[in-house]
């Protein structure tokens, strides 16, 4: 069977990587799945905290964390080190042999500078993703755990959206599944639940205000993975990932 024909690209949102709780019962439902599993990560709340204290506003644009120069060393600081480890070492003391890298590991993630209708400075998207690096550790038997901070040719640091880089990485890695993890249990018309979004209905929803704020980069990267590839991008919490990966129903499931 080919490495990528039960592969899943999990996204592990910024603001639960900060609780104990949820990282103990995430290792319970990842374990057993090693070589068959990629996380990238988050950590919206320790860059917040981290730029606090240095006194850097934290300013936003549809989602997207606008980052300057004193903002970028912060992100990486916060991501690749502190929230990096913090998921590696959970995993690790559950059991789970999980190692962790960057987008500028060797090379991992080349990036550019997005452009928008605002400078967001230092935010940047996926140029190009080399699996090789991944696909070693998976054969390895190894759990790879992926910050987003990546660089461009010339070495230049970018804060890349976690959702972005989780996209580009499942395209690249020929993933069938995407799951973007958060403590949104799905994606809601109101106060209905969206079992399947299609994406011909997504800008609509975004113009409408159905969708808005950080789930804008997760509907519009679904629609990019399902271009890529990839079969199904699932949104959804910890309950509905348990669901999925029983094969149960689960949550908001992205499909064409």
């Amino acid at each position: 069977m080919p490495l990528a024909a039960d592969l899943t690209l999990l996204k592990v949102g910024g603001g639960e990587v900060d609780s104990p709780e949820f990282l103990a019962s995430l290792t319970r439902l990842v374990s057993g799945r090693v070589g068959k599993l990629v996380l990238v990560h988050g950590g919206g709340k320790d860059i917040g905290r981290l730029l606090e204290a240095l006194g850097v506003k934290s300013e936003f644009h549809e989602g997207l964390r606008i980052t300057g120069d004193t903002a970028i060393e912060a992100v990486e600081m916060a991501l690749s080190g502190l929230v990096n480890q913090r998921i590696v070492g959970a995993l690790v003391a559950g059991g789970v042999t999980a190692i962790g890298l960057s987008g500028r590991d060797l090379g991992l993630i080349r990036a550019r500078k997005l452009e928008a209708a605002v400078d967001l400075g230092h935010v940047g998207e996926p140029l190009r993703v080399d699996p090789a690096p991944l696909r070693k550790l998976l054969e390895a038997g190894y759990l790879p755990v992926v910050s987003p901070v990546s660089q461009d040719e010339k070495g230049t640091v970018f804060n890349i959206n976690a959702d972005h880089a989780a996209r580009a990485v499942a395209v690249a890695l020929g993933a069938r599944d995407l799951v973007f993890l958060s403590n949104v249990p799905c994606v809601y018309d109101d106060v209905h639940q969206i079992a399947e979004l299609k994406p011909q209905m997504i800008e609509s929803l975004i113009q409408s205000g159905v969708i808005e704020g950080g789930m804008i980069p997760k509907v519009r990267s679904a629609v990019e993975a399902l271009n890529g590839g990839v079969k199904r991008v699932l949104i959804s919490d910890l309950a509905g990932l348990e669901n999925f990966l029983a094969g149960k129903p689960a949550a908001t499931i992205v499909t064409k």
